[in-house]
């Protein structure tokens, strides 16, 4: 076994065992466990496990921070564990809502709890496709890189299998989230995308018109389809003779779902896209650039919560239909930095031999989150320093007023964005100036970040001694 066992071994005796788990699955930094009976998870003995830096407790889903290996902790927790997809189905499942309010939190809950396993497994794709575009747009408008080379039309293969097909992506992990056959869910994806279809004007099916649609690199035409598919799917497969459900229940639930799909859900998503990237815009334009330095401030609690997953479909959307974001495009930039600065001020200020070890942990995950992943420093060094946190907030606060009085704008969308991803800032004829803009932004968040947030602790150290 490897780095994970004894971790997975600890959280598999203290969840309550195989039998209560009902799901396992995983984001950018944690692994994600639900199950049945929340009652029989020890949740103080949980704050301990070994190679964490900590849990989120969200119900009967217990968050497991791990950082960027996460992949690895969750293919050794399912080998030690024996857990399967479908194992303990139909175990006896503790209602813990029955006395919840149903309020905003609670909806939010939800929606953060279903886009993260959505989006996450993306994140890799969205990486590649985004920097190989940056790169590509270098090197033509730079380098003397002809648009019809060899050289160029890998990298925009390579863009194109990360953003234009993104249609099938979202359908996979949503079928997937939704606990559907995720081939089916892929395979609409790829009907939006294909040439047939995708773009094509004056289609029809059995004389009804089909409205002309561009469906690369869109988010929610897919999930609008997916999310009717998951009713069509359930009611197929219970109607159909088991002698024939092999074949007979993916024909007929394609039947149904795609002309539906491209007649009007895949409209109304591409409306519902427009509508939500014009809301945007007016917001910007209301407010101006006070949007970006409030957004910075508030995105680690956007992370914490989870809601900052709801957010990526929207920035995709906005891309997407005008090309840049540039409401949403610099939030986690600046967030990010800043949340990796004020982890490094922590360690800065640990002091004699005791503290070496914890010294050289935060200044590991302050490095990583500087590269993008927070959750082990937010969780594992501030969450426990309210006035450290007050730095993160000053950092973010100063760095998002930069962003937005000298409009910067994000052209392609990435995961984890931090300083690994500058090129993010490339724009369409590989201009350089919203990068240069970033490395100022970054720069002036790391600094104010750190220093504010050395203060405060400093400050709070020397009232705790009086």
């Amino acid at each position: 076994m490897g780095k994970f066992e004894e971790t997975s071994r600890y959280i598999l005796d203290h969840v309550g065992g195989v039998g209560n788990i009902t799901n396992v699955t995983h984001c950018a930094t944690r692994l994600r466990i639900e199950v049945a009976k929340k009652s029989l998870v020890d949740m103080e003995a949980m704050k301990e496990i070994p190679e964490s830096a900590g849990i989120v407790d969200k119900g009967r889903q217990i968050q497991v921070i791990i950082g960027p290996k996460v992949n690895d902790a969750y293919n050794e927790f399912l080998d030690i564990s024996g857990w399967k997809p479908g194992m303990n189905a139909d175990a006896e499942v503790e209602d813990l809502t029955a006395n919840q309010p149903h309020n905003a939190k609670w909806v939010m809950d939800k929606i953060a709890g279903f886009m993260a396993p959505v989006f996450m497994p993306i994140v890799p794709a969205m990486i590649v496709g985004g920097m190989i575009l940056a790169i590509a747009r270098v090197g033509i408008n730079y380098f003397g890189l002809d648009t019809n080379s060899g050289t160029a039309n890998i990298c925009m293969a390579l863009f194109d299998a990360g953003f234009t097909y993104f249609p099938i992506w979202v359908g996979y992990t949503m079928s997937k989230q939704l606990k559907i056959p995720e081939i089916y869910g892929a395979f609409l994806g790829a009907v939006l995308v294909c040439s047939r279809i995708n773009g094509v004007e004056g289609l029809s099916f059995l004389g009804i018109p089909i409205p002309t649609v561009s469906y690369g690199s869109t988010v929610f035409p897919v999930m609008l389809g997916v999310f009717f598919m998951y009713f069509v799917y359930k009611f197929v497969k219970k109607i159909m003779p088991e002698v024939i459900t092999y074949f007979a229940t993916p024909l007929v639930t394609m039947i149904i779902v795609v002309p539906v799909e491209l007649i009007v859900l895949g409209p109304l998503g591409t409306y519902l896209s427009n509508a939500v990237s014009n809301a945007c815009m007016w917001l910007y334009n209301t407010l101006g650039f006070v949007t970006q330095p409030i957004l910075a401030a508030v995105y680690p609690y956007m992370v914490m919560f989870g809601i900052d997953k709801g957010i990526s479909p929207i920035s995709i959307a906005m891309i997407a239909e005008q090309g840049y974001d540039l409401v949403f495009a610099n939030m986690g930039f600046i967030s990010n930095i800043a949340v990796g600065a004020s982890t490094l001020a922590v360690a800065s200020t640990l002091k004699g031999e005791k503290n070496k070890a914890t010294k050289g942990l935060y200044s590991s995950f302050g490095v990583t989150a500087l590269c993008g992943v927070t959750e082990p420093a937010f969780y594992g060094a501030l969450i426990s320093r309210p006035k450290a946190l007050m730095g993160t907030a000053c950092g973010a606060v100063v760095g998002g007023l930069i962003a937005g009085i000298l409009g910067l704008r994000k052209y392609v969308q990435m995961g984890c964005p931090g300083l690994m991803t500058f090129i993010m800032y490339i724009d369409e004829n590989g201009s350089l100036h919203y990068v240069f803009i970033a490395a100022i932004v970054a720069v002036a968040t790391i600094i104010v970040s750190f220093i504010c947030s050395r203060i405060f602790i400093m400050r709070d150290g020397k009232k705790a001694t009086k």
